[in-house]
């Protein structure tokens, strides 16, 4: 059984491949060596270690819409935790890696930076679909109050700057919070 912080570590290590590949270094799925290669479309791509070959159009479908690209500090914290990760030994350790990928989503959303945030990067899906998955998952009745609506205002500046309308939603009104007696 695979358990999910290997899954994890696995959908970063398919993140850093998927991004070395559109630079020009497609890792073998047989080996893991990395050939250069030109990203045309017919270029067969072939692994000089294992002699694995695909085209470079076929190579590309298997990692095209798949959220498997991003800006240099999520390459960073993702090699950093590809790296560290098989090396903690204690369950803590473990946590501490696994939870500073989570806390990486909370800092670009709490910094509203104009981008991404990075756990579309970690669940698999479209943009959308992994919007409506966190927003199921963490809003309920009993969340902070004002979380959701931020996470929205994110969500809202994502979608007009990438003119998505799927992710467009009208503001949700404020919740009530009653205060005991």
């Amino acid at each position: 059984m695979i358990l999910p912080q290997w899954t994890l570590r696995a959908r970063c290590q398919s993140f850093l491949d998927a991004v070395g590949a559109f630079h020009g270094q497609a890792p073998s799925p047989s080996c893991a060596t990395t050939s250069q290669q030109s990203s045309q479309p017919d270029e067969i791509l072939t692994c000089p270690t294992c002699g694995w070959s695909l085209s470079w159009r076929d190579y590309f479908g298997t990692i095209q819409h798949k959220q498997l690209s991003g800006a240099e500090p999520v390459m960073v914290l993702f090699q950093g935790f590809v790296n560290s990760f098989p090396t903690a030994v204690r369950p803590q350790e473990k946590m501490l890696l696994i939870d500073g990928l989570i806390h990486s989503f909370h800092w670009f959303m709490l910094n509203e930076t104009e981008t991404r945030t990075t756990v579309i990067n970690l669940i698999e899906g479209r943009y959308h679909e992994v919007v409506d998955f966190l927003d199921q998952l963490t809003y309920g009745p009993d969340s902070t109050p004002g979380t959701h609506q931020a996470w929205r205002r994110v969500i809202q500046r994502t979608a007009e700057q990438w003119r998505d309308e799927r992710l467009k939603r009208p503001p949700e009104p404020p919740v009530n919070i009653q205060t005991p007696g």
